[in-house]
């Protein structure tokens, strides 16, 4: 199962018939686990990086630090999931340190962004504050790298 699962999180283009071959199994009980996996909630989705950036698309993506007040009886879980509803909101993760929840969202231009940290985030009943960092440039993204700048980068010799 754990071989299955770190094939598929490498290349998740990957079918049943070419797992089974690469680990010497069955491709029916490859099939089996990959949909059993799948109703247990191991395996959530499955995605697809693209860079935007190479079509000339135009979008920020911003990670919003996230200071709350946890409810009683429910903690952090019932902002976190209001937060994650909103279609802007890409992930939220529960963090250590000096913020509570690690929030990252994608709009169109900057201006979206704000309008959504002042008007969506920030008014929300139990958020205390928030900090929002733009992205500039991703390099790495789901362990894939993004825009492989591995030219030959030694020193021309002349003689």
């Amino acid at each position: 199962m754990k071989e299955i699962l770190e094939l598929l999180e490498s290349d998740a283009k990957l079918t049943p018939r070419q797992i089974a071959a690469i680990l010497g199994r069955n491709e029916e009980e490859v099939a089996e686990t990959i949909q059993d996996l799948e109703r247990k909630k191991i395996i959530n989705g499955y995605f697809t990086l693209i860079n935007w950036d190479k079509l000339g698309a135009e979008k920020v993506t911003a990670l919003i630090e996230v200071k709350i007040s946890p409810q009683r009886d429910v903690g952090f879980d019932a902002v976190a999931e209001r937060i994650y509803r909103f279609p802007e909101v890409r992930s939220v993760r529960l963090m250590s340190g000096a913020y509570d929840l690690a929030v990252m969202i994608e709009g169109g231009t900057m201006k979206e962004i704000a309008h959504f940290v002042s008007f969506k985030l920030a008014s929300m009943e139990y958020v205390l504050s928030t900090a929002t960092h733009f992205v500039l440039k991703t390099y790495k993204h789901h362990g894939t790298i993004v825009e492989d700048g591995e030219d030959d980068r030694r020193q021309v010799i002349v003689p």
